[in-house]
């Protein structure tokens, strides 16, 4: 029997989707326009095992040019493909569920850029289920600039602040000490109750701690999120009692569907140690499966295009260690599950095609084209376990 390992390098984009004009993002390239700022920099970016596993030729596939610094054009050590989402959105929902085999085929809610954004009944059912006298923000927002603007007044008056994006999402940040993590959390419970029976995605907690201008988030984040609407890869697995090892915010995402086991981090660097550490200890025919979040909302939401590039370097030695620990027959996949261009305008997430790239002892290199639904990577993953078809997708030969 053999093990999966599937790595969401969260918001790595590699180019526009072909709908991406439609989302008002087209011209988008995470991965492109990080490479071009770096080259620019006077220092390239330097993915040494990322490019030989065919990162940059992903790219080239996505879009028709290398990324600077990525042109390595043979001697790839893997599979590799663009793939282009099947789902209607741009979201971390979508793009999970559908790399598992449940493309959403359905738009989500979400809120208007007025103020105040929330509708009034959810809203005053939520508060008054909650206790609560009132809510600072109800706009859209940049979580880091909202809570630096709004923090000093939350922590005196005791009311969470509340915010969206162009997602479907509810956020909810109040100081984890003068607020209460316990206290914020339940809030949260409370708040997806209310609206989940709309077609939210996500109510997600977002604890902060800290004093007035010096504020940061802390990883104590929890996401409250509706269920996939089908069976994933996950659900099928644990049906056929495997082993599903969540790392980082899977769990949350999946709503804690199909999984065996969560391990959580506070960051990238302890995700890739807690990766590696199950490279050692998983049991065969499990699935484990990472997400490295900090990509997304550390760098890609706040347009540090710097941090972004250098926290794709800092990863990548990671993946190199992650390899030599891997067993005959283990397969990993790195993919992404939407964009977040870091030189795009705004601060959400952008529509792109994202890298599936395939590498395992004695796995073959191949150019596998441009997928037409991230859920050929779930189909891949089944057929790999002995799992067999899901719903939806085409697994990679």
């Amino acid at each position: 029997m053999t093990r999966a390992f599937i790595l969401v390098l969260d918001s790595l984009g590699i180019g526009g989707a072909p709908d991406a004009a439609a989302h008002g993002d087209e011209g988008a390239d995470t991965l492109g326009h990080i490479a071009a700022w770096r080259a620019a920099q006077g220092r390239p970016l330097r993915l040494p095992t990322l490019e030989r596993l065919g990162l940059g030729a992903a790219a080239w596939r996505a879009t028709g040019q290398w990324p600077a610094g990525l042109d390595r054009r043979d001697g790839f050590e893997g599979g590799f493909a663009s793939a282009q989402e099947a789902s209607r959105g741009k979201d971390t929902p979508s793009g999970h569920w559908e790399m598992c085999g449940v493309p959403v085929p359905f738009d989500w809610h979400v809120f208007p850029r007025e103020v105040p954004c929330f509708p009034r009944p959810q809203m005053q059912a939520w508060m008054a289920a909650a206790g609560l006298e009132g809510v600072l923000g109800e706009c859209h927002a940049s979580g880091t600039e909202i809570i630096a603007e709004l923090g000093d007044e939350q922590v005196r008056s005791g009311r969470p602040i509340v915010y969206t994006s162009a997602d479907s999402v509810v956020q909810v940040a109040a100081h984890e000490e003068a607020f209460g993590l316990a206290r914020l959390l339940h809030v949260c419970e409370l708040a997806f109750a209310q609206f989940a029976p709309l077609n939210v995605a996500r109510v997600i907690a977002r604890p902060f701690v800290g004093t007035s201008g010096h504020y940061r988030r802390t990883a104590n984040r929890k996401d409250y999120a509706i269920e996939p609407p089908g069976r994933t890869l996950l659900d099928v697995a644990r049906e056929a009692n495997r082993e599903v090892i969540a790392l980082g915010k899977i769990g949350d995402i999946f709503a804690h569907r199909g999984i065996s086991q969560e391990v959580k981090a506070p960051d990238n660097a302890a995700l890739a140690l807690r990766l590696i550490e199950q490279a050692t200890s998983a049991p065969d025919g499990a699935i484990v499966f990472a997400n490295f979040v900090d990509f997304d909302s550390s760098f890609g939401h706040r347009r540090d295009v710097a941090g972004y590039a250098d926290a794709l370097e800092a990863l990548d030695p990671a993946l190199e260690v992650l390899r030599t620990r891997l067993r005959p027959g283990d397969l990993v996949a790195i993919t992404a599950d939407h964009g977040c261009d870091p030189t795009w305008r705004g601060t959400d997430h952008t529509r792109e095609q994202v890298p599936v790239l395939l590498f395992g002892p004695g796995l073959a290199a191949a150019d596998h084209g441009v997928r037409d639904t991230f859920a050929d990577l779930g189909q891949t993953i089944a057929r790999h376990l002995g799992l067999g078809a899901l719903d939806h997708g085409v697994a990679i030969r």
